[in-house]
């Protein structure tokens, strides 16, 4: 599913129109981002959660030429799905 798919089934599914569809999905997308930029976890009951690990600093090798490169420490953004949607999907 694309954000086109998911806008068409919550407009259809409320009986409004694309647009008005589209700006409640937009307003939803950007909170959840502005929130991430703000260093926020989200929690969507029986959803999931949007959560931050710490990548500590490492050694790498430089696929093109075999060169150790030093890989700095970063914020990974991963999604944890709630208990209910594990259980949702291993049902299937």
């Amino acid at each position: 599913m694309i954000k086109a798919d998911l806008i068409a089934s919550i407009a259809k599914k409320l009986s409004v129109s694309k647009q008005e569809a589209e700006s409640g999905v937009n307003l939803f997308f950007d909170t959840i981002k502005d929130a991430i930029l703000r260093g926020e976890e989200i929690e969507i009951r029986g959803f999931g959660s949007f959560r931050f690990r710490n990548r500590t600093s490492r050694s790498g090798r430089n696929p093109r030429t075999g060169k150790p490169v030093k890989v700095p420490p970063k914020k990974v953004l991963y999604f944890k799905p709630s208990k209910l949607l594990k259980e949702l999907i291993n049902k299937s």
